[in-house]
Parts: C-alpha cells; structure tokens; sequence
C-alpha cells in the first residue's frame, strides 16, 4: 500500500479533529481545498450558507456545478480568476465580493477571503476560502440609501448631517455660533396669486419653484434651511456663493420656470432675494416632540428685512454680504433702510446689471 504524497499527509496535519471542530464552529462559510481545488473540507456555515452538505462537495472541486462564482460584472471566476487559484499560484491573500451560486439556484453576495495554506517548509499544499453572507447588509445599504434620499427632501444637508453626527456620538446636536450667509426668496405678490388660482394650481407652482430653487441653491455650495409659505432661506458658507445663487436663479430658473408654467394656464411668476452675511446661531430649535436644525439672529431677521426691499425680479445685498465678495466690484450701493432695534441704517448694494436696466 503506497504512503500518502507529502502534501496530503500536510494537509491531513492541517485538517486535524481539533481544527475541524474549530471552522465548525466559525459563523462563516469555510472550505480547504488542495492545489487542484479539490475540496478536503465544508463546514457547517458552507453547508447553512450555500444548501449543499459535506457529503455532497467533498472531493468535487466548487467549480464542477457547485458554487460557480461570478463577480460584480456576471463573469465567472471559477475557470480563469478563481481566488484560490490566484492564492495557490501567487501564495498571497485574496479579498473580493462574488457571487456563488447556492443550491436553490439564486446567487447571494459574499465577502470572499482566501489564503494559500502552506506546510513547515513553506510551500503551498492548498488553500482556504471564508465567505461571509452579505446579502442583509446589502438590503440595508439600499434602504439606506432610499432612506436617505427620501428624507433629505423635508430636511436641510445640515439638520440630516448633525442628527447624523449626533447619533454617531450618542449626544444632542449642539448649538454654536458661525459666519454665515442667508438667501431669503419669496414670490412677489404671492397673495393675489392664491386668489385667482386653485389651490392645486398653486401648490404645483411651488413645488416646481422650490425644486428648481433647491436644485441651484445645493450646486453653489448652499443649504436649504427651510420652506416658509412661498419664501425659500437657504444658508451658504461662502457669501460669494450665494450671490451667484441668486443670479442663476433670477436669469436662468425663473425664465425656464415660467416657460413649464406658461402651457399650464399659470401667470408668470417673479420672486425676489435678499442676502445678509453675519455670526448666528445654529442649532437644534424646536420642542420635545418636533426640532428642527436651524439659524437664528439679527443677521436672519435683517436677511429677510433685506429681501423686503428688494424690486421684484431683482436682488439686493446688505453691506455685510458686499465686504465679504470675492468680485465687489459688480455691485454698486443703492440705498439705507432703518431696521427696529439697528441704530445704524443697513446699506444696501445691488448688481450693476439691474442699475443699467433701471430695475
């Protein structure tokens, strides 16, 4: 009777009872093979995860109508870039999402870790593979994701990234004070519309604006803080960005706004903006029950006072915005307006454009 080859009697070491008893333990599929890929051992994992027992995988290789993996693109790994094949030959580690196929037929994602296993001289006498189901994960993350993008539709990028922040944490979001810039925009004559239109009219109108608002306001760096009636505040970082927020709106939504709304039989709409700069508060305001995170301050209240003075069609910025431009020099001082509670009168500035125009 011939003796085992050196690698068998190698692997047979390997594969010893206490071993055995230890991958059956494990919650991962586990599988041993030889150079020719042909399996030595299954655990219990292998056989929960992919429906085939021991008795039905051993001394078979996975590749003849077992697991038959496929990665992300659908191309089967199991002929020319199996990971145990790649492990064998290049005796290092292997990491990769695939895709096996389970007994039933489906395929399940897994998280895929092969190693070469080698004997006390260091050469390769097989490999092990651990596969983890991810197939909950993988649920979580696109509900996740639906989630995500389904409540950033009723919340600001901030309220969802501090309540984020602060879960992670296991705290409140905090209050702190910043250097901000405030966009109000509200539509001009907003009453009269509500008037002469149905309701249904004027609720599309304003979802169609505010989206179109949102849209520009989130592509210039800035953040939606909050849908007041027929007004949009929205808080930006950079003063700047802002401003060419406002501009894009004015020049580019409104009119593609007006377009959509024009076959529907509604009246054309003008809004205008008002913009102030300052250090507010931004925090989480609200009761027990319902908070909301937000800015609040003079630089809010003087922003919205600003947006008042504004022509309609037109914006204006208040002199705390102008002095923090990157380009000043498009903007030239138009008037002062007296505000309850300011000793000083706020300075307004307004684009040059709209001064040639005569608005």
């Amino acid at each position: 009777m011939s003796s085992p080859a050196p690698s068998d009697a190698a692997l047979a070491e390997f594969l010893s009872p206490a071993t055995k008893a230890l991958l059956d333990f494990i919650y991962d599929g586990v599988y041993v093979v030889d150079n020719d890929r042909k399996i030595l051992f299954w655990n219990r994992a292998a056989e929960r995860l992919t429906g085939y027992k021991a008795v039905d995988v051993l001394g078979r290789c996975c590749r003849h109508g077992i697991l038959n993996h496929v990665d992300e693109n659908g191309r089967l790994l199991c002929n020319e870039e199996c990971p145990l094949t790649e492990v064998i030959k290049s005796g290092q580690r292997d990491e990769r999402k695939v895709f096996p196929m389970h007994k039933s037929g489906h395929r399940f994602p897994t998280v895929t870790h092969a190693a070469p296993i080698k004997d006390a001289s260091a050469r390769i006498i097989g490999a092990i593979e651990v596969f983890r189901d991810i197939s909950a994960e993988e649920r979580h993350a696109a509900l996740q994701e639906k989630f995500e993008k389904l409540i950033r539709q009723y919340v600001s990028r901030t309220t969802y990234e501090s309540v984020l922040d602060a879960a992670a944490k296991d705290v409140a979001p905090r209050a702190a004070t910043k250097d901000l810039t405030v966009l109000f925009l509200d539509v001009v004559a907003f009453t009269s519309l509500v008037e002469k239109q149905p309701v249904g009219r004027i609720v599309e109108m304003l979802n169609q604006l505010f989206s179109l608002c949102t849209h520009v306001i989130q592509r210039h760096s800035g953040d939606v803080d909050k849908f007041i009636g027929d007004c949009v505040m929205a808080v930006f970082v950079d003063a700047q960005d802002a401003v060419d927020a406002a501009r894009e709106m004015l020049d580019n939504a409104m009119p593609s706004l007006n377009r959509a709304l024009s076959p529907k039989g509604l009246p054309e709409v003008q809004v205008r903006i008002g913009i102030n700069s300052g250090r507010l508060i931004q925090g989480d305001i609200g009761s027990s029950e319902r908070k909301d995170m937000t800015v609040i301050g003079d630089v809010v209240n003087t922003a919205a006072r600003v947006r008042v003075a504004a022509e309609p069609g037109g914006f204006l910025i208040a002199e705390s915005t102008y002095a923090r431009l990157v380009k000043p020099g498009e903007f030239v001082f138009c008037k002062e307006i007296s505000l309850k509670g300011k000793d000083q009168p706020v300075r307004l500035f307004m684009p040059k454009e709209c001064l040639r125009s005569g608005s």
